[in-house]
């Protein structure tokens, strides 16, 4: 054990989690890694050990607070960026089959190498936009969760994700403090996507504000969505 994993394990288990050792490696290997590229491209501008554990770690997990996310499932994140909160989602509960979605090269690749450098099985990294993927059958509507942590507004980033969502499954957005202020301006774009707004848990443990937006899937989405590349964020639903 390191400073590092002791500090990360005592930080978890003080917010009810349950990592084990090999799970702290992984995340002390991630660490590491973050903050080497960083120095090379724009990942992260955190610094100090203790923000990332808090700010990128532990707010990734925070979603096994509030829902179990169930054995083998399949997990999209979309606008993955470094891999919050994909990857520490991942490592703690590594049966899940994972896509992390990311449309800059540069994030991509990282996303490859750490991939690698952790041996992560199961989890496909593609390099493209929401809008292009989610129309392709081998995503469409394939997942039973999909995660994203401040990628856009709320109704442009269902358009991004309800597409890749199976009938029954979730979408959970990582918002924060205007969290039902964008749950009431996507209710025309949740409607139109086949999703449907549940619950809102407010989670001030790690990032202040923190809200995680939860949003079934109850019908399968036009075949109109998602519009072109650059169409939801240009005109929201």
């Amino acid at each position: 054990m390191t400073e590092f994993t002791n500090l990360l394990k005592d930080r978890m288990e003080e917010l009810g989690f349950a990592p084990d050792d090999y799970q702290l490696a992984l995340f002390d290997v991630y660490r590491r890694e973050l903050k080497d590229w960083s120095t090379r491209i724009n990942l992260t501008s955190l610094t100090d050990d203790l923000d990332i554990i808090n700010k990128h770690f532990i707010d990734s997990l925070l979603i096994f607070r509030y829902w179990q996310v169930e054995y083998g499932s399949k997990v999209a994140d979309v606008g993955a960026g470094a891999g919050f909160p994909g990857i520490p989602i991942k490592i703690y509960q590594q049966d899940i089959r994972l896509l992390l979605l990311e449309s800059i090269g540069k994030k991509a690749r990282f996303l490859e190498h750490i991939i690698a450098r952790l041996k992560l099985e199961n989890v496909d990294v593609v390099n493209n936009r929401a809008e292009v993927i989610a129309r392709l059958p081998e995503y469409r509507e394939q997942y039973d969760l999909a995660v994203a942590r401040c990628v856009a507004e709320l109704p442009v980033l269902a358009e991004y994700c309800l597409p890749l969502v199976s009938v029954g499954g979730k979408f959970v957005a990582y918002k924060g403090r205007k969290a039902e202020e964008e749950v009431g301006a996507a209710e025309a774009a949740l409607r139109a996507l086949g999703g449907q707004f549940e619950r809102i848990e407010r989670d001030d443990s790690c990032v202040d504000g923190r809200a995680l937006i939860f949003i079934g899937k109850v019908k399968e989405t036009s075949e109109q969505y998602p519009r072109r590349p650059g169409m939801p964020k240009k005109r929201p639903l």
